[in-house]
């Protein structure tokens, strides 16, 4: 079983946002005025776990876990340790994108399951300039479980959205960050959400940055998976890479194989469509959902969700959407 669209891109990869809510306040993806979705309104973990187990039978066989951020639910040890059994029906990696406050209460939960790979949103190495982006001071926090994460083996990739005039000095810092710790850093282009003030000279190009780079360090090219969003390099000596994920200037449409499961039981075939599919209300209505997914594969756009991302863009915070 396989969900195809169109253009025949296969769709292997969902990310499930198990809620909206989050502990930091970045400014990139919350509104300073969000009004976050009643709790009646998002999935329960039963409705998580049989979502999960559809698009498992449909094909699907990684799952990451986002948000929001993901820990903040109290019931997340239970979601991600009950999603780990669709390993037995064809899951193959399970993973999840968290801002990284809450991984050192989390992470033996994590580990049980299986998780081998974990995302870390961290846009900046500055502490105070942490505490001015995301409105809350835990830098230390972060920093200390990323370290928690190299301490116990898990692949680590640390997220940097790069915007003009805020962290873009910092592009240098972050790839020395990669000379004495394997992880990788992903640098991301400055998307437009709603809420955000998203314009397009606080955009900088990953052309733009790879110039930077290329310029100051002597760079390897790391092979690509056709699936990716990011293209890899290294430094020459150093221990970790990084990449840029260049969703504006060069998107990567041909090959996405993702699908988007909101916190409130939308589906998005694609992070920008307009258009969203509930399938939470017809499955408490007891309707089958399995031909609503593949009916909403089906009308996938060929690139950007159908939109022009340099104009009017009509979408969701990102914080409601999910990583």
């Amino acid at each position: 079983m396989s969900l195809i669209d169109t253009y025949g891109r296969v769709h292997r990869d969902l990310r499930v946002s198990l809620t909206d809510r989050c502990s930091l306040r970045c400014t990139y993806c919350m509104p300073e005025n969000q009004i976050f979705a009643p709790k009646s309104t998002l999935m329960s973990a039963d409705e998580v776990v049989a979502f999960s187990a559809a698009f498992v039978k449909l094909g699907i066989n990684k799952i990451r876990l986002t948000g929001g951020e993901p820990l903040v639910r109290s019931d997340f040890a239970e979601i991600i340790s009950r999603i780990a059994e669709l390993k037995s029906v064809g899951l193959k990696t399970l993973t999840l994108t968290t801002n990284g406050i809450l991984l050192h209460q989390r992470l033996q939960t994590i580990l049980d399951a299986g998780v081998e790979d974990i995302n870390v949103s961290l846009d900046t190495l500055m502490p105070d300039r942490f505490l001015k982006m995301t409105r809350r001071d835990q830098f230390h926090k972060v920093m200390s479980n990323i370290h928690l994460l190299l301490d116990n083996q898990v692949n680590t990739k640390v997220n940097v959205v790069v915007m003009s005039g805020i962290n873009d000095d910092e592009v240098f810092e972050f790839i020395h960050f990669t000379r004495d710790y394997p992880i990788e850093v992903r640098f991301i282009e400055f998307m437009p959400f709603e809420g955000n003030n998203w314009r397009s000279g606080k955009m900088i190009s990953s052309a733009a940055l790879l110039k930077r780079a290329s310029d100051h360090f002597e760079l390897i090219p790391v092979e690509n998976s056709f699936h990716g969003t990011a293209k890899i390099f290294r430094v020459l000596g150093y221990t970790g890479k990084f990449g840029f994920i260049s969703t504006m200037t060069a998107p990567f449409c041909e090959g996405c194989n993702r699908i988007r499961l909101t916190a409130d039981g939308k589906i998005k075939n694609c992070l920008f469509s307009k258009g969203e599919m509930d399938l939470l209300s017809h499955y408490r209505n007891g309707i089958d959902i399995k031909a609503m997914i593949e009916e909403n594969i089906l009308a996938k756009e060929e690139r950007w969700g159908g939109q022009s991302l340099f104009e009017n863009t009509a979408n969701r915070p990102m914080v409601a959407i999910g990583g």
